[in-house]
């Protein structure tokens, strides 16, 4: 099987992000394909069958939706390891990362594309309330001397979570969201990731985000 990679992105998207950002980590040379969400290629779902990104292509091989992939990646590609060797510290990993598609980022979301401005209250909350959870049932059970999620190793739980923060100012300036108070762990753990060069070598300013989400609004 050929070992060449592509993976089909979006700049704007935090789930294709993610992958890039394990392809990185891992020192996995491949081409990157920019599809344009708001004008997508004709022939898009025969390589996307959902109509999204991020798609991997490893030689004749597909793979879609971020979670997949980027265990798959870490499968193919063992080093460095991204997820736990203990199966019950996978396990835990994996709730970290279902808690972030499910909670934090489908409330973002909403947050972000839904036409109904009464909701925003209750999704401000929302999500001020995941961000305290968690804060409280995470990071503060991790030690003080650990920066990542899981402790004193990245992994993909990190790498799951971190484009949400690298977008935050979005939020910020489109819908008024603030940062509750007492996040002082995950306030460490942000600069601890955003610190990593595999993180910096693909990351944009917020004014990118700001100009690009400017358009779609």
């Amino acid at each position: 099987m050929s070992t060449e990679i592509e993976i089909y992105s979006a700049a704007l998207c935090p789930f294709a992000h993610r992958s890039r950002l394990t392809l990185r980590e891992k020192n996995v040379s491949f081409k990157l394909i920019e599809i344009d969400l708001q004008n997508k290629p004709a022939n898009f779902l025969e390589i996307s069958p959902y109509g999204k990104v991020p798609v991997l292509k490893h030689g004749e091989n597909w793979v879609w939706e971020s979670t997949i992939i980027n265990e798959y990646l870490d499968e193919t590609f063992p080093e460095p390891p991204l997820l736990p060797k203990e199966l019950i510290q996978r396990a835990h990993a994996r709730i970290w990362i279902n808690f972030a598609d499910t909670r934090l980022f489908a409330t973002s979301g909403k947050l972000l594309y839904g036409s109904d401005a009464q909701q925003y209250p209750v999704l401000l909350k929302e999500l001020a309330d995941n961000l305290l959870f968690i804060e409280q049932q995470a990071l503060q059970k991790v030690s003080d001397s650990c920066p990542y999620w899981l402790g004193s190793e990245i992994s993909l739980v990190d790498f799951t979570y971190y484009p949400w923060f690298e977008q935050l100012n979005v939020l910020e300036h489109f819908r008024g969201f603030r940062l509750p108070e007492g996040l002082n762990r995950l306030q460490q753990w942000r600069v601890a990731v955003a610190n990593r060069e595999s993180v910096k070598s693909i990351a944009n300013p917020p004014e990118f985000y700001l100009e690009h989400y400017g358009r779609l609004a």
